[in-house]
């Protein structure tokens, strides 16, 4: 199984740690996020993992060089020109996971979340749904809700707590849930995504919802989750690592 790292925000919210260093090489209980991320990759058996990069892009590479990629295959997806958010940035990097023919499913998994979300037990259900896509969501409170039915089917969003609701397909019952940033993601999205360019992934699971295809929700309120976007998150994620609230990992 193979995965993507998404590392190449700017990370703005993280200044001024970020004026210097893109927010992947930010440390937490020194350690970086990349490493940490990898980490959880790692210990879950994967062992390709792609990483899009950006902001500071030859930092990434020679921390990544200087650390024998962490013990396991990485390449590296440059945004030189400019930002191709979460969907383009997957797509640009689409030859990765379909170099060898394989329509094995992935994961695609933001660098600044740090969780205990099962990664094994995301996977178990997306194969035995045969989901296109498989997103880790809690109810907790955000400005961005994603709306699922009771079987778990994505059916529409809401941007904006008091804005109304845009539906994509009937639901007779639909819950709202905060996406977590970790995805698992069957190959055959690439046929199915006609944008281009620079775009967001979640109106593409809308669009692809509305079409019929099985974009799920995975409920993961019963395991540790944080934004590691501020520097007040992380100095929370650094006392919760350091009174074994949540694991930071195995080091390679």
């Amino acid at each position: 199984m193979k995965a993507m790292i998404l590392a190449a925000g700017l990370g703005t919210r993280l200044r001024p740690l970020t004026n210097d260093r893109p927010k992947a090489l930010v440390e937490l209980n020194g350690r970086t996020l990349l490493e940490i991320t990898l980490a959880r990759l790692r210990d879950f058996g994967i062992r390709d993992v792609i990483v899009n990069v950006h902001h500071f892009a030859d930092l990434v590479v020679e921390h990544l060089r200087a650390n024998n990629n962490f013990g396991i295959n990485i390449e590296v997806s440059r945004e030189d020109d400019q930002l191709l958010d979460t969907g383009g940035g997957l797509k640009k990097a689409a030859e990765f996971f379909l170099r060898d023919g394989s329509d094995e499913a992935f994961i695609l998994h933001n660098v600044d979340v740090l969780s205990s979300i099962d990664l094994a037990e995301m996977v178990r259900q997306h194969r035995e749904r045969s989901a296109l896509a498989t997103l880790a969501v809690q109810q907790r409170d955000s400005s961005r809700q994603l709306l699922f039915e009771r079987d778990g089917q994505l059916c529409g969003r809401c941007n904006g707590h008091d804005a109304s609701p845009e539906m994509v397909r009937k639901c007779s019952h639909a819950e709202q849930s905060a996406f977590c940033g970790i995805h698992v993601i069957s190959t055959r999205i690439f046929s199915l995504m006609n944008e281009t360019g620079v775009f967001p992934i979640i109106p593409v699971y809308l669009r692809l919802a509305s079409a019929g295809e099985k974009i799920y929700g995975f409920p993961a309120d019963k395991y540790y989750w944080r934004d590691l976007g501020t520097a007040a998150s992380l100095e929370r994620a650094a006392e919760d690592s350091s009174n074994g609230a949540v694991a930071l990992g195995p080091a390679e």
